[in-house]
């Protein structure tokens, strides 16, 4: 079984496009799920489809809290966050061995 590591990310539609924060404990399979549109919803209806930012925590409970915070900030601290680290918007599944969308 692979290990599980906190994790807050975001996915996007494309630059400046929609944006998704999420929460997970396993990454790789949340990447898969949201590319592959398994999961029903938000990011499925919107093509949410690009990690463009993601940071691991010690804690589910640290993730959750940091989460619940990138959500209540405007979209333009959002994007601050997001271009510091990667400003062009990469996909950075493809880092994760993920392969590049069309």
């Amino acid at each position: 079984m692979r290990e599980r590591y906190p994790c807050v990310y975001i996915m996007a539609s494309g630059r400046h496009g929609t944006i998704y924060i999420g929460v997970t404990s396993d990454l790789m399979a949340r990447i898969h799920q949201h590319r592959e549109g398994l999961i029903e919803g938000f990011t499925k209806r919107h093509g949410v489809r690009r990690l463009v930012f993601y940071e691991m925590h010690g804690t589910m409970e640290a993730a959750i809290t940091r989460e619940k915070q990138l959500k209540a900030w405007k979209r333009d601290w959002k994007i601050a966050l997001i271009e510091k680290e990667n400003p062009f918007w990469e996909d950075w599944a493809v880092r994760l061995d993920f392969p590049p969308q069309s």
